[in-house]
C-alpha cells in the first residue's frame, strides 16, 4: 500500500513547489485533504497524479481555467468535450505560429538591413523600433 505523502512530499513526488500546491488547492485544482487534530494533512498518489496532470497540460498551452474544465471532463469521461478543448488550444498554436513566423520574417529583414548598413550610427533595429504606429481615425 502506497505511503501517503506530506505536502513536501507531494511537492517532490509530482515535480512541483509546496507553494505551487497551495496556489492550486485555492484555485480548487487540488484537494486539501483534512487535517487530523494535531496531526499533519497526508495526500495521496491519486494527488500526485493529479499534480502532474495539471503540470503536462500547461506544457501542452492549456490554461489554468481550461484544466479545470479538464478535469471535470476527466470525471466525466467527455471525450468529445475534450477533443473540442484541444481542438480550439490547436487553433491558438497555429495562429501563434504564424504569428511567430512573420515576427521571424520582419527580424530576419531587420538584421539583413543592419548587416548591409555602412552607417553605425543609423540602426534599422532601432528605426523599426522608434517608429510611431499609424493612428486610424
Amino acid at each position: 500500500m502506497p505511503r501517503p505523502y506530506t505536502i513536501a512530499g507531494l511537492a517532490t513526488a509530482a515535480g512541483v513547489h509546496v507553494e505551487t500546491i497551495r496556489y492550486y488547492q485555492r484555485l480548487k485544482l487540488v484537494p486539501e485533504p483534512p487535517r487530523p487534530i494535531g496531526g499533519i494533512r497526508r495526500y495521496t498518489e491519486a494527488d500526485a497524479d493529479r499534480l502532474r496532470f495539471i503540470k503536462r497540460a500547461q506544457a501542452m498551452g492549456f490554461t489554468l481555467a481550461e484544466i479545470t474544465g479538464l478535469i471535470t471532463l476527466q470525471a466525466r469521461r467527455s471525450c468529445r468535450a475534450t477533443r473540442e478543448l484541444a481542438a480550439t488550444r490547436l487553433r491558438l498554436v497555429d495562429a501563434r505560429i504564424r504569428e511567430l513566423r512573420d515576427l521571424r520574417r520582419e527580424l530576419a529583414g531587420l538584421i539583413a538591413d543592419c548587416d548591409a548598413n555602412t552607417q553605425d550610427t543609423q540602426c534599422p533595429v532601432i528605426q523599426r523600433l522608434a517608429m510611431q504606429p499609424s493612428r486610424t481615425a
